[in-house]
């Protein structure tokens, strides 16, 4: 159960800009998230969504702006905020060379978990790995390693999860498995951001939608406004008119 402060968003950025040279991947973008509220985010590639989760991650830091997270800035307690995270993304950051056990023994120690053999052979077999805890992660298909990468973002019990394209390459009983993983994640009001292109699968997952367009905030309603029937439609027509962009983050 997320335990921010009910006045407190879990998620609040102003004006954030961030710039790769002359190109803008975010312009000023403001934008408010509740504790326990999920989040899909939309948008055609270099729109902003994967970088403004890396700037959510502390994994790079903004140009201008400002990020707080559980009322935190994130510029003034980076570390003490990122163990509250749990962030699966294009990387997966895991250690090919060690097993998938050690892997999610070092991300036990580096988050305190409490008894973590106990814990990581829990989330081995909820994501369906135990029988390969001691297998070194090179020998793992692009799909076993991305459910090690879930496994290793639910580990410490994050209040704020940030997916981004959670569901490449997991065949359909790992992505069901991660859809149900979610679900129960929202009833227990954790905070979820979720950067995903399945219009229809992050529809059915949020509470509330957001566009992103060119870097910035382009649209927002709750999900359960949205018709569903004419939803697909909606989206493309809206990103119609969106430019091309090159050089910068999906």
């Amino acid at each position: 159960m997320n335990d921010s402060p009910a006045s407190s968003p879990a998620i609040e950025v102003k004006n954030l800009v961030k710039a790769f040279g002359t190109f803008y991947a975010l312009r000023n973008l403001s934008l408010q998230i509740a504790a326990g509220e999920c989040v899909a985010i939309f948008g055609p590639n270099g729109a902003g969504k994967t970088t403004f989760l890396r700037l959510l991650s502390a994994i790079s830091r903004p140009t201008s702006g400002e990020i707080f997270i559980n009322g935190q800035s994130l510029s003034e307690a980076a570390l003490s905020i990122y163990r509250q995270l749990g962030v699966i993304g294009h990387q997966s950051f895991l250690y090919e060379d060690l097993t998938a056990e050690e892997n999610l023994l070092f991300y036990a120690r580096l988050y305190d978990v409490p008894r973590p053999s106990n814990r990581i052979d829990e989330v081995l077999s909820e994501v369906g790995l135990r029988e390969r805890a001691k297998d070194r992660v090179r020998t793992f298909s692009r799909g076993m390693q991305q459910r090690l990468t879930i496994a290793r973002a639910m580990l410490h019990h994050p209040s704020l999860l940030f997916l981004d394209e959670p569901y490449t390459g997991l065949d359909q009983h790992a992505a069901s498995r991660l859809t149900s993983w979610l679900s129960q994640l929202r009833s227990e009001r954790r905070t979820i951001l979720l950067v995903t292109h399945d219009l229809e699968q992050g529809l059915m997952l949020a509470d509330r939608v957001v566009i992103f367009l060119r870097g910035q905030l382009a649209w927002e309603k709750p999900a359960g406004e949205i018709d569903r029937h004419a939803w697909r439609r909606l989206y493309f027509d809206l990103i119609a008119g969106a430019e091309p962009r090159h050089g910068g983050e999906a």
